[in-house]
């Protein structure tokens, strides 16, 4: 009988019928992933609308543009006609100007042309009068705006063509964002591309087999598969960000190859220490199985912190990312289990011969971190003030820390997609995005037509506005909107300063005279200012969920106070670490020549709460795992020490691998143009290589050797608390199986 036969916890029951019930298994998971592709074919998944992106101020604003008769979906495209020698007022310049014009007017699909040589338009000129812009709008909405978008921009190339001395370009939100759609795309399928071999050449190195290998990527692969046809559903009620994709995958790769190690490399030990398949996988299932369960539960309750942040892109990855880590941690109960079961020592299959000998070789961990730990726990005390230390220092670039929402002029400066824009932004500064002042009244009111005249003088007046100013009139008259170039970059200390005194200041004493209508300022800085004020009030609320949580179910699970006390500190002390690095690298830009990105001042305004939820959770994948079998020595009666020695010990190698995998994926991100997924990987991959290092290896059983008993400290008011199982049928030492 196998003496786990009677262990009753929900991870081993559900290991157990698995492995009996293993073709019921194994065919109910893929029946399982295919109806849940099916059901994402069958009912399309509802993105966020345009008009609910922003908060405060800048919602109300788009509100009032969609409300008052605009077109939901305009697009804004222009032709700069630059010469370094001569000026518009030059013949020949006027000249190529004319040729633009009347080529793009020969467009059907070209509204709202305006030349910058008409009465008026004298602010589509540069100050030093050798830039001008030529704007129009597309009609249609961006994707009827992108299929056609090509030959109005093969005409704008003709034009160039034709007048060799000047520079002529096109760009906009068609134009250019049909280009970058294409790039981001090709990118993104590249990262996908190569996250899947690097996890494969991992796994391979970890297992030592093509079999062993591949089921955890399979699993993870299936996981996230049937995760992108689920998430529709609840897409109906919560409407997804379009991006969550990439967070699903990225979610889904780490957490399911991360549990199916915990699994398989479990078995696989309970095997060399000479138990038979079916005991070796029921233990694999009462302990790392249980601890899958609880790193599951545990990842899916920080992840739902991001609902009360309030905005509509962080329910949507909490979302997302809940179902994909359930959809895992049920797997990893289930079909793996079974699939093990069907393999038994098959499994060590299609061995690779250097890298299957060297992983025998390498035992339970490796020396390096065998010398490591002795270290460590020789001397706890130098030991953990060093890795504060350490985890402090790299915190402190976190104290100044700014966020942004990142526009076009944080891409790289190098991308040919982007060469007439950054020209425009050079020429006419603030010029590409706008402040967008929307007002919602009669706009053939003579009092309010005053006050837009008005806040017009005071908006360059004031030194916060530049040129051009641009009004326009919505169909049917009832809102107008005031399109005002910032100084600054957009989202940078002067746009703030800028915004506050278009709002504060030039616009109460402008529309702010006229009765019976309502304004609010929008735009890239609105939306960027506003963004941040609503998360400042959403943070603590977010974080005190998560941590609270966090902590009573840690307590639950070890009926300790001291355990979760410790792991609350030191994953903040890890993401700590991790937002300094980020701040370091893209807001003070010190990786721009190495990641190919200009910094914008900040960091990506929803990044610090994402990380922070995202880092919370996956790190206690390795915290629960780690305690688990630090627990279970424990409870066989070893002292802590000798319990965190040979605890840390077991799992140092699968922690190490599940890192490698999920720094290299995260990684991979860097790659991406949009610099808020480079942060987004650099971010990730630095907190994993911090915690999976300095914390787990150093500042863990270094605490925890200075604790001694006190680690299991439980107030006898909390003795009611249920007491889980921690197998206690464990061996102190695995030991060879014989041949």
């Amino acid at each position: 009988m196998s003496p786990l036969k009677d262990s009753k916890n929900v991870a081993a029951r559900m290991g157990r019928w698995s492995a009996r019930h293993r073709k019921t298994a194994i065919f109910g998971w893929l029946a399982f992933v295919v109806a849940s592709f099916a059901i994402g074919i069958a009912i399309p998944m509802q993105t966020i609308d345009e008009t609910d992106w922003n908060v405060g101020e800048a919602r109300k604003g788009d509100h009032i543009i969609r409300d008052g008769g605009f077109a939901l979906d305009e697009q804004s495209e222009f032709v700069l006609v630059q010469s370094d020698t001569k000026t518009v007022d030059d013949p020949a310049f006027r000249a190529v100007v004319a040729d633009a014009v009347t080529t793009l007017r020969g467009f059907d699909e070209v509204a709202k042309l305006r030349s910058p040589l008409a009465a008026g338009n004298e602010g589509q000129i540069s100050k030093d009068r050798h830039s001008v812009l030529i704007q129009f709008s597309p009609k249609g909405t961006y994707d009827e705006a992108v299929a056609y978008i090509d030959s109005i921009t093969a005409g704008t190339e003709k034009v160039a063509a034709r007048n060799p001395g000047f520079y002529v370009g096109q760009a906009g939100s068609a134009s250019t964002g049909k280009a970058l759609d294409e790039m981001f795309g090709s990118q993104l399928a590249r990262a996908g591309l190569l996250s899947i071999p690097i996890t494969l050449g991992i796994l391979l190195i970890v297992f030592g087999s093509v079999v062993g290998a591949s089921i955890p990527l399979l699993l993870a692969l299936t996981s996230v598969f049937a995760t992108m046809g689920l998430v529709s559903l609840p897409s109906q009620i919560v409407p997804m960000d379009e991006v969550v994709a990439e967070v699903i995958l990225l979610i889904g790769l780490a957490v399911g190859v991360d549990y199916s190690l915990f699994y398989i490399r479990r078995e696989r030990d309970e095997r060399r220490a000479g138990r038979s398949e079916s005991a070796a996988l029921e233990a694999a299932a009462a302990t790392s199985g249980r601890a899958v369960l609880i790193s599951g539960v545990t990842v899916m309750i920080a992840m739902a912190g991001m609902f009360f942040s309030g905005d509509k892109t962080f329910m949507s990855f909490a979302v997302g990312t809940m179902m994909v880590v359930a959809v895992a941690m049920v797997g990893s109960l289930t079909v793996l289990p079974a699939m093990l079961s069907w393999l038994g020592d098959r499994v060590d299959k299609v061995r690779v011969p250097l890298i299957w000998r060297l992983k025998r070789e390498d035992g339970d961990g490796g020396r390096v971190w065998g010398a490591i730990l002795d270290r460590v726990l020789r001397r706890p005390v130098l030991s953990a003030a060093g890795a504060t230390a350490v985890l402090v220092a790299m915190a402190i670039p976190a104290l100044t820390l700014n966020t942004a929402i990142s526009g076009l002029d944080a891409l790289p400066a190098s991308l040919k997609e982007l060469q007439s824009y950054n020209k425009v932004n050079e020429a006419f500064p603030g010029g590409a995005t706008p402040a967008v002042v929307a007002i919602s009244g009669d706009a053939s009111r003579p009092e309010l037509q005053a006050a837009v005249a008005d806040l017009r003088e005071r908006a360059l007046a004031s030194g916060a506005g530049l040129q051009p100013i641009d009004v326009e009139v919505a169909p049917g008259g009832k809102a107008l909107k005031v399109e005002i170039p910032l100084v600054g970059k957009g989202t940078d200390s002067g746009s703030n300063a800028a915004l506050a005194t278009l709002r504060d200041e030039v616009i109460p004493a402008t529309l702010g005279t006229v009765t019976g209508i309502e304004y609010a300022v929008t735009g890239e800085t609105a939306a960027s200012k506003d963004w941040n004020d609503a998360m400042k009030s959403a943070v603590p609320i977010v974080f005190g969920f998560v941590l609270a949580f966090a902590f009573l179910l840690l307590l639950v699970t070890f009926r300790s106070v001291v355990i979760p006390l410790k792991a609350i500190v030191m994953n903040l002390l890890s993401v700590a670490a991790a937002y300094g690095v980020v701040v370091a690298v893209f807001q003070w830009g010190w990786g721009e020549g190495i990641l190919d990105f200009n910094s914008n001042g900040g960091v990506a305004a929803w990044l610090p709460m994402f990380l922070f939820v995202i880092l919370f959770g996956l790190s206690m994948d390795y915290h629960v795992f780690i305690l688990s079998r630090i627990r279970e020595y424990y409870d066989r009666g070893l002292s802590t020490e000798e319990a965190v020695s040979r605890g840390i010990r077991s799992t140092a190698g699968v922690v190490t691998s599940a890192a490698a995998v999920m720094v290299l994926v995260f990684g991979v991100f860097a790659l991406m143009p949009i610099i808020d997924m480079k942060e987004m990987g650099i971010g990730l991959a630095a907190a994993i290589l911090i915690d999976a290092t300095i914390v787990r290896a150093v500042l863990l059983p270094a605490t925890m050797k200075l604790l001694g008993s006190w680690n299991w400290y439980l107030p006898r008011w909390l003795e009611w608390l249920p007491r889980l199982e921690h197998e206690r049928s464990v061996p102190a030492e695995p030991q060879q199986a014989a041949a």
